[in-house]
């Protein structure tokens, strides 16, 4: 099968399409033939060694994967081959085929599209558990949702307004912020502006953001931190800008705020009963059409590099989804 192989850390135009052995699934395993691969923002630190840990070389990238089941260990019941599922795993997603234990996908709803289901599980787990679970979102409340064109900020606002928030979306461009409107976004700010917080006060009518969902980090953190609402909370999903700001510990006081962290990748083993709750609550606004799956650009197999280049350059409206059957 062909494969995107990490033989050694390296950045992505110097990383290729192999050939390589078609796994077979083994006890407790299903196998998926992969038609489509998303692609995030820690892939590429993944791909470069630059991860807060590594994969075992030689290994092959990406996390969030949409194909048909096409075997099955002896063993496994209730999934069975020709089965449309959606899934995440630690690595192996771009590829022809992956093996993944069965409770690492779901079953496709209808009518949903292989680049959709690719794009949808990672960002609307980690905006639902970080919003509702983590960050304690109400109705009526003001969330102001940072980096809000990047997949995980779309899935952000699509969520802060499915929970009855309003939502306030922060981008660095005027098409970024035009994007982020066009998924219900109630109003923009430019954080790239010296006054943005200014403006992120008009927005929210002088009470500033009652929650902040943050996959940014680096300076414009800070400063979102210092405009929270009193007993607000700041939700920190990743740093995309590249920097770990240092927050000063008299601005928790000052505010009476709470820094909360949410890392993905840890939900499933340290809170399963938060992530069954979670992928539940999604699938049911997906199956009943209010929450549709946001794809940014889709890239053929052969042009992978380009997707990571894309979503690395921070040039990315949605989530990068590569076709690969």
């Amino acid at each position: 099968m062909k494969a995107v192989v990490v033989e050694q850390y390296a950045p992505i135009d110097r990383i290729g399409l192999k050939e390589i052995a078609t796994p077979d699934p083994a006890a407790g395993q299903i196998r998926v033939r992969v038609h489509a691969a998303s692609i995030g923002f820690v892939d590429g630190l993944k791909v470069e060694g630059r991860y807060q840990t590594k994969d075992a070389l030689p290994f092959t990238p990406g996390a969030e994967f949409a194909g048909v089941v096409d075997a099955v260990a002896s063993d496994v019941t209730g999934i069975a081959p020709g089965m449309r599922v959606m899934g995440a795993a630690r690595s192996g997603a771009l590829a022809e085929h992956i093996v993944v234990p069965p409770a690492a996908v779901e079953i496709m709803p209808d009518g949903l599209s292989m680049e959709a289901a690719a794009a949808f599980r990672t960002n609307y787990l980690t905006a639902l558990y970080a919003l509702a679970e983590r960050g304690a979102l109400k109705a009526g409340e003001q969330l102001l949702v940072l980096g809000a064109a990047g997949g995980t900020g779309v899935a952000a606002i699509q969520v802060g307004k499915l929970l009855g928030a309003r939502v306030v979306a922060a981008a660095s461009t005027e098409e970024k912020r035009n994007f982020a409107a066009s998924f219900g976004a109630d109003a923009v700010v430019d954080y790239t502006k010296p006054e943005w917080r200014d403006a992120l006060k008009d927005a929210t009518g002088g009470h500033g953001p009652d929650v902040i969902f943050d996959p940014v980090g680096g300076e414009v953190s800070l400063q979102a931190f210092r405009s929270i609402a009193w007993n607000g909370r700041h939700v920190v999903v990743g740093f995309a800008a590249g920097q770990i700001p240092a927050l000063p510990f008299n601005l928790p006081l000052l505010k009476g705020g709470i820094l909360i962290g949410v890392d993905a990748a840890q939900i499933a083993r340290r809170e399963p009963e938060a992530q069954a709750r979670v992928m539940t609550q999604l699938s049911a606004w997906l199956n009943e059409g209010r929450l549709p799956p946001v794809v940014g650009k889709v890239f053929a197999f052969d042009d992978f590099r380009a997707a990571f280049t894309t979503m690395q350059t921070r040039a990315a409206l949605g989530k990068m989804v590569v076709r690969i059957g």
